[in-house]
C-alpha cells in the first residue's frame, strides 16, 4: 500500500510538473482568437454559471414592466451595450467578432432578469463584459434589463424608434448609440435623432 502511495504521488508531481513548465514556458496560446481546449472551455464555463447563479439567487426583482424604466433603458442599451450584444436588424458589429467567448446575442436570446442584473453591475472576468456598476446605479442597470428583457420581441423599426425616444441621460450624452459596421451611416443618424455624438465603443 505505501509503494503505491508513493507511486501515485510520484506520478501525480510528474504530471503537475510537466503542466507548470507549460504555462511556465508561455506555450499556451492566449490570444482572443485561439480557442480554449475543450476541456478549459467546459470548465470556464460551469465555474461561471455556478456563480452567477449562487450570488444573483436573492436578487429582488423590481418592476420591469415600467414603461418609463424601458424607455431610459433603451437609451443605455444602445449607448453601452449594442456594440457587443447587437440589435434587431444588426448582423455584426466592429468589435464584436474579435470578442472570445463571444457575447450572447440579445437580441435573439431571452436571459434571465436576475443573472442579468449581476453580470451587468459586477462584469465577468476574461470576458470583455465590463463591471457597469462601478460608474452606473442600480436603478440605471435595472433599466437594461427591463429594455433587454423586450429586446428578443422587437423589430428593427420598433428598436429604432425606442432608441429615438428614450429620455436624454448625461452619462451617454457622447456615447455612440449603434455600432453595426454593416451600414456606418445609420449610426450617425440615429445618434443625431437622439441628440447624441457617436464615438468609440466601450
Amino acid at each position: 500500500m505505501t509503494r503505491r502511495w508513493v507511486a501515485g504521488i510520484f506520478a501525480i508531481s510528474i504530471g503537475l510538473g510537466a503542466v507548470a513548465l507549460y504555462f511556465g514556458a508561455g506555450a499556451y496560446d492566449m490570444g482572443a482568437d485561439a480557442p480554449h481546449w475543450e476541456v478549459t472551455r467546459r470548465a470556464i464555463e460551469l465555474v461561471r454559471d455556478r456563480s452567477i447563479a449562487a450570488h444573483a439567487k436573492n436578487i429582488d426583482l423590481p418592476e420591469l414592466q415600467d414603461e418609463k424604466l424601458v424607455s431610459k433603458g433603451a437609451g443605455q442599451y444602445a449607448a453601452m451595450c449594442v456594440n457587443c450584444h447587437l440589435a434587431p436588424g444588426m448582423a455584426d458589429s466592429e468589435i464584436r467578432p474579435g470578442l472570445y467567448p463571444q457575447p450572447p446575442n440579445l437580441s435573439e436570446q431571452r436571459i434571465d432578469p436576475k443573472r442579468a442584473f449581476w453580470v451587468v453591475k459586477h462584469g465577468l472576468k476574461m470576458s470583455g463584459m465590463p463591471a457597469w456598476g462601478i460608474g452606473h446605479d442600480d436603478d440605471t442597470i435595472w433599466s437594461i434589463v427591463a429594455f433587454v428583457t423586450r429586446l428578443p420581441g422587437l423589430s428593427a423599426d420598433h428598436y429604432k424608434e425606442m432608441v429615438t425616444n428614450a429620455p436624454p441621460d448625461e452619462e451617454m450624452g457622447n456615447m455612440k448609440m449603434d455600432g453595426d459596421k454593416s451600414s456606418p451611416g445609420k449610426a450617425k443618424d440615429r445618434a443625431d435623432e437622439g441628440g447624441s455624438k457617436p464615438v468609440h465603443p466601450h
